[in-house]
């Protein structure tokens, strides 16, 4: 299977599916898990880590949530504005994902009416990625080289 079949595959899987579980990591990445939750990493102070979906998107920068007329957050504004947003998408479900433009970007639509879009504005590739966990080994969904890309996860930078 390629990696637009891969992403379709997914894209279809994840209509109906709420976002259950909405978590920041470094600086203003953003990860937002679907579907049934497992226990996460254990961190290396002992404590448990974030628990992970069986669906993944995460956006390292360059992102931003919209409401029917405005962006109402993005990876820009203050700190405490992203968690009153962050609420809006927390236990919606995803009425579509698509990609969007010649470099793909994601665009996650939510039945709130809400959207969580991808937008990377300095120099490479889009920086996102969707990471289906059902099966093993996992299949990682990325952008190289101005393409969709497909892999396992274990190569390095995945």
């Amino acid at each position: 299977m390629g990696a637009l079949e891969s992403f379709s595959r997914v894209a279809d899987d994840l209509v109906g599916m709420k976002v259950s579980h909405l978590w920041r990591g470094y600086g203003s990445t953003i990860f937002l898990e679907f579907g049934a939750l497992a226990p996460g990493k254990v961190r290396r102070d002992g404590s448990a880590g974030n628990p992970v979906g069986e669906i993944m998107l995460s956006v390292e920068w360059s992102w931003r949530i919209e409401d029917e007329t405005s962006i109402i957050c993005g990876s820009w504004s203050e700190d405490d504005v992203w968690e009153r947003s962050f609420n809006r998408l927390r236990d919606a479900a995803v009425s579509r994902l698509s990609m969007v433009g010649r470099l793909p970007e994601i665009d996650l639509e939510l039945t709130s009416g809400h959207h969580f879009v991808s937008f990377m504005t300095a120099d490479g590739q889009p920086e996102w990625s969707l990471v289906d966990r059902r099966s093993t080994p996992h299949t990682w969904l990325s952008v190289r080289d101005g393409l969709l890309f497909e892999d396992d996860g274990t190569a390095p930078g995945t």
